[in-house]
């Protein structure tokens, strides 16, 4: 086993947020971990221990969050990995969702991982020392039909974590953006996916992928014990990457993304140069 680290984990009592403080907590790491109701992960996980802190935590309230780490470090002293595991789906297309709906999942999804970031980092550089891992999506690199605003959380994570990487590289931090695919947790469930309120009938294909998707449900080929193990083994890792696939699915589309994109830039080139000042 790898040397124990304190770990806080937002998002924790279902899903993979919840296999990862399991076996954080089997393998002997001390951790704290996030729910919107303290109940449900309690009911999860447990009461309170020596090596565990669950907290009731508003994301989308910074005050909330630096309360949070603040008695995380009250209570182990440091703080090492941070896992930005909370968030949900949204299905719709862009016509079909409010503002409302929209604003809510950038909240919760993007809002509320800087929200951590900001609070969690002065400590890690007072240590010099620390890993962010952020859980983007598949989605965020190569999205699908009918989750436009999805995936446009999960592209913001995956872009500021590639500066955030760069940016806290000379304090010692590491910085993952996580990337999955189809895992089978909670994730296709009402506890997990909210769809636009109001449905335009127009958009046949975006209900078609809606269905595909949730058709899909305790079939999923990705098992979110070995996820669970794999972010473990990350931030073992010495020289994590700054952005990390998992699941065969998730590799598949985003190598075809890479392909398809390599093959329209160059298929636009000559248009792309003609817009420089005549040498």
């Amino acid at each position: 086993m790898s040397t124990p680290k304190t770990w806080f984990v937002t998002g924790a009592s279902q899903g993979l947020g919840l296999a990862l403080v399991k076996q954080l907590l089997h393998t002997g790491h001390r951790v704290a971990a996030t729910s919107r109701r303290l109940e449900s992960l309690t009911q999860a996980v447990g009461e309170a221990a020596v090596n565990f802190l669950p907290l009731e935590t508003d994301l989308t309230n910074e005050a909330s969050v630096q309360q949070a780490v603040a008695r995380t470090l009250a209570t182990f002293g440091r703080l090492d990995v941070a896992v930005n595991n909370a968030g949900y789906g949204i299905g719709g297309s862009i016509e079909e969702l409010t503002d409302a709906e929209v604003r809510q999942s950038f909240d919760v999804n993007v809002f509320g991982g800087l929200n951590v970031i900001r609070q969690v980092l002065p400590h890690m550089r007072a240590a010099q020392a620390g890993h962010i891992i952020t859980i983007s999506s598949i989605a965020g690199i190569a999205p699908a039909t009918g989750w436009a605003i999805y995936a446009a959380t999960k592209f913001a994570v995956e872009g500021f974590s590639d500066a955030l990487a760069q940016d806290v590289a000379p304090f010692g931090i590491k910085v993952t953006a996580v990337a999955p695919g189809a895992f089978r947790t909670n994730f296709l469930t009402p506890e997990s996916l909210v769809f636009a309120q109001q449905p335009l009938a127009v958009y046949q294909a975006v209900r078609a992928s809606h269905e595909r998707y949730l058709a899909m449900n305790g079939t999923q080929a990705g098992d979110p014990e070995k996820a669970a193990a794999a972010i473990m083994q990350l931030a073992a890792a010495p020289n994590p990457p700054v952005h990390l696939l998992l699941g065969q699915d998730a590799y598949q589309r985003a190598t075809h993304k890479l392909d398809t994109s390599r093959q329209e830039i160059e298929t636009w080139k000559q248009l792309t140069f003609s817009t420089g000042f005549e040498q």
